[in-house]
């Protein structure tokens, strides 16, 4: 805190602190989360900030930016703090109750649209953003999004109305397929995957997020085995489905779904060039 009559401490002085606070508790990039945390603060654009390191900041913004670091020191995820994060172009409620979505999963998003659809289904939605996303981006489309958590569901409606598309999409409580009715032309999902030996091993920040959307336990690959052995009475003639994967995982995903009669079975790379999504389809009739 500065004495009497000295000059008030600025934003540049705040992030220094800061700065050595994040580096210490191992956050890789903390110049940009430090950003966004005094952007919350200050309510204003995080590409504004820059402008206004030698601007003086009062006392009690201090106090509210401290408070954000130290959450963030603790490896709570930036997304949590913030209560949002930015998907494919928008912008998305996120909180403890669901997965935080990662840019990874854009990879899905975009080998959807590749394709015509008009019957989506999303499995395990968490906060909506695929179903809520892919609907944006095609707006004759209509969806059924599920999930087993009430609150997840309750985040993605929230998330549908300021996208314009919560009077297409149905939301329900489902544990995979128990509410699911009807075929659909186009079914994804990001299902949890993680085995439980890797869970031990997780970044701080995950432990912040619901289990019940990172591991199923066991091998991590129960999940892809549920969605596979429902698609039959739920995808149309030559309709597609879409599942993101973990590390490793992508082989034996293939074997569960080919398993099940699918055709078409690949395996698409992220931006990081690791295989990420397996796209397959219905068999024709």
């Amino acid at each position: 805190m500065s004495g009497p009559g000295a000059s008030p401490p600025t934003i540049a002085a705040c992030f220094r602190a800061a700065r050595e606070q994040l580096v210490g508790a191992g956050i890789a990039e903390p110049d940009t989360d430090l950003r966004l945390l005094m952007a919350q603060v200050l309510n204003t654009a995080p590409g504004q900030i820059i402008l206004h390191l030698r601007d003086p900041i009062g006392a009690e913004n201090i106090a509210a930016f401290e408070a954000l670091v130290a959450r963030r020191a603790a490896r709570e995820p930036l997304s949590h703090i913030l209560g949002k994060r930015e998907f494919f172009g928008r912008m998305f409620e996120i909180s403890p109750a669901v997965l935080d979505s990662r840019p990874e999963t854009e990879t899905l998003i975009a080998l959807a649209l590749q394709e015509p659809f008009e019957r989506l289904l999303d499995l395990g939605t968490g906060s909506g953003c695929i179903a809520l996303t892919l609907l944006a981006e095609r707006p004759r489309a209509k969806a059924c999004a599920v999930d087993l958590s009430e609150q997840a569901l309750d985040v993605a409606r929230r998330n549908a109305a300021p996208l314009g598309v919560a009077d297409r999409v149905d939301f329900a409580r489902s544990d995979w397929w128990q509410a699911v009715d009807g075929r659909f032309d186009l079914i994804v999902s990001n299902p949890p995957y993680i085995s439980a030996e890797d869970y031990e091993g997780l970044a701080p920040e995950l432990a912040f997020e619901p289990k019940i959307a990172l591991t199923p336990g066991g091998d991590g690959l129960d999940a892809y085995r549920q969605i596979a052995a429902g698609l039959s009475a739920h995808l149309t003639v030559g309709g597609r489905v879409l599942v993101e994967f973990g590390a490793g995982q992508g082989d034996a995903v293939a074997g569960i779904f080919r398993a099940k009669g699918l055709t078409q079975i690949t395996l698409h790379k992220d931006l990081d060039a690791r295989d990420r999504v397996l796209s397959a389809r219905a068999p024709a009739a």
